[in-house]
């Protein structure tokens, strides 16, 4: 398996994104949509922009944000799983410096019995690294 030393790098951080969504199995959940909660974390390294003070060597936090956006509020998707899966796969394919990404989408209205801050889905992706075959 590859080495997945990310954990140890720098990262941006996007706490408690809230949209409102139309994602779910339920027909009310997609006539009707409700508010989603999400977090992102994304490894890539900060030296260089934190040397150079320049956004340009860094990952915007409003493009990340713009696409959970995009993904929250566009077409509507059964599973938390499918919304996450987007985000995380946007985000990589978007940014190349990006090597990981931590997506977490969060329903605080579900319709269960008891009291509850929210239920989500939390997936971690990693950049797919093109292998190089030999003869």
């Amino acid at each position: 398996m590859a080495d997945h030393k990310f954990v140890d790098e720098d990262k941006l951080i996007l706490r408690g994104l809230q949209f409102h969504g139309f994602h779910g199995v339920k027909p009310e959940e997609k006539k009707f949509g409700q508010k989603f909660v999400v977090d992102v974390d994304a490894w890539l390294d900060l030296s260089t922009a934190g040397k150079t003070d320049d956004l340009s060597d860094t990952v915007s936090y409003t493009d990340i944000y713009r696409i959970v956006r995009e993904v929250v509020e566009g077409p509507s998707q059964n599973l938390l799983e499918s919304v996450a899966h987007l985000i995380a796969n946007t985000t990589l394919l978007k940014f190349p410096q990006i090597s990981a990404v931590r997506v977490k989408v969060g329903k605080p209205h579900v319709a269960v019995q008891g009291v509850i801050d929210y239920l989500g889905v939390e997936i971690l992706r990693y950049k797919k690294h093109e292998k190089t075959e030999s003869a």
